[in-house]
């Protein structure tokens, strides 16, 4: 599996920052990213309002 983010879906309210449990999505230049600690628990696919993240396979 591998987190994405669609960016143009993306409304930056920041839910998924505050629901990351080790802290790996970051707001950068006022748009989410994913750094290399996420751990695909899939919390900011539950939490996003718009659907912006989304766990795909390989």
């Amino acid at each position: 599996m591998s987190l994405e983010l669609n960016v143009e879906k993306c409304m930056r309210c920041g839910a998924c920052v505050g629901a990351c449990p080790v802290n790996a999505i970051f707001l950068k230049e006022h748009s989410p990213a994913v750094g290399r600690g996420c751990t695909e628990c899939g919390l900011c696919v539950n939490i996003c309002p718009v659907g912006a993240f989304s766990l795909g396979g390989e």
